[in-house]
């Protein structure tokens, strides 16, 4: 059996009756009913999926999964190249804003190394390299099979070991120079849309950039001819390490029946990849933000998500999970913690 079927098999949906008995507990509270509105779905989901309409608070994880991409060379970014094991560099010694988010958040942040230029062997990063890079998508598949077999098997590893070491909720943080390109390339494969609707501007580049970037996934649509019913083949011939090793993370979490959190554009396009092959996994997803980066909107659309917010960001990270962290432990802390009509002696209107 292959691990995408393996672990298709092991996901079961959150269970329904859960959510139905934790609303019937957020209706007792002292409000009206519903005026918590989407934060008393939150609470809800996060019962069904733990199983308890009492569960315990959330304990929250942020990975962060780095790789580069070979199609980077072609001028798709506003960066360099380097800058993806530097900014790993940056993750491992607590610096950039994740790490900030997530001390805010009172979450773990793992980072990964899942196949940067140069191997990094420093404390606080995990190495799971897969290879220097990808490949040049415009030239050949961007990953061999076996390296998607490994790519999802590392991700699914680690959400077991999370699991085990009690974390219930894990956010979805990337970085790779060239990974818009990636998940835009993804965008149009799996859900149809034209390259130019889901192109963004990425970390910042020119128009001149960017149509480079349309005419380049074009090539690599038309190279490969991927197929929104063949998932693994269409994320082994335009994804990235970390983009595969995210849809593992994906699936091993709701294989473990845990909460995960989205954060952007290329975190959501490793989750719409996760739910394409297993599609009982959407409902373990907990939509952050939503990006300015353009085929954001379309992924969240295809993922059936509403995104928490909108603070016009676009930093990639898990930056927007951590930030949604903070609301589900709201939605929880309401659930566990408001009291009752009857035990605060107010009267209720029953509605």
């Amino acid at each position: 059996m292959s691990i995408a079927a393996e672990l298709r098999a092991r996901i079961t949906p959150p269970n329904a009756l859960v959510a139905l008995r934790t609303q019937r507990k957020l209706d007792l509270k002292t409000k009206p009913r519903r005026s918590l509105g989407r934060l008393e779905d939150l609470a809800c989901q996060y019962a069904a999926i733990s199983g308890s309409e009492s569960p315990e608070l959330p304990r929250k994880a942020i990975v962060v999964m780095g790789a580069d991409h070979g199609v980077a060379a072609r001028g798709v970014s506003a960066y360099p190249q380097e800058v993806t094991a530097q900014m790993l560099l940056n993750f491992a010694a607590g610096g950039a804003a994740i790490n900030v988010l997530a001390r805010h958040a009172d979450a773990r942040v793992i980072v990964l190394d899942m196949g940067v230029l140069e191997p990094l062997t420093v404390d606080g990063i995990e190495s799971a390299r897969l290879g220097p890079g990808t490949a040049d998508f415009t030239q050949a598949p961007a990953l061999t099979e076996q390296q998607l077999t490994a790519a999802l098997t590392t991700g699914s590893q680690l959400a077991r070991r999370l699991r085990a070491e009690g974390v219930t909720v894990v956010g979805l943080g990337e970085m790779g120079i060239g990974n818009t390109t990636s998940a835009s390339a993804l965008t149009a494969a799996l859900t149809g849309s034209a390259v130019e609707e889901v192109t963004g501007l990425g970390t910042g580049i020119d128009e001149a950039a960017r149509a480079r970037k349309v005419a380049l996934i074009r090539e690599a649509l038309a190279l490969h001819q991927p197929s929104a019913n063949d998932p693994l083949r269409t994320l082994a011939c335009l994804g990235g390490f970390e983009i595969a090793g995210l849809a593992g993370l994906v699936l091993g979490a709701a294989a473990e029946r845990m909460a995960v959190v989205l954060d952007g554009f290329i975190a959501s396009v490793a989750a719409l990849c996760a739910v394409r092959i297993a599609p009982e996994a959407q409902g373990y997803l907990v939509p952050s933000h939503r990006s300015v980066e353009a085929g954001h909107r379309i992924v969240l659309r295809e993922l059936g998500a509403v995104p928490m917010f909108d603070f016009e960001m676009r930093l990639g990270e898990g930056s927007g999970a951590a930030l949604a962290m903070g609301v589900l432990d709201a939605a929880v802390k309401v659930l566990l913690e408001m009291a009752t009509f009857e035990a605060a002696g107010v009267t209720d209107s029953g509605r």
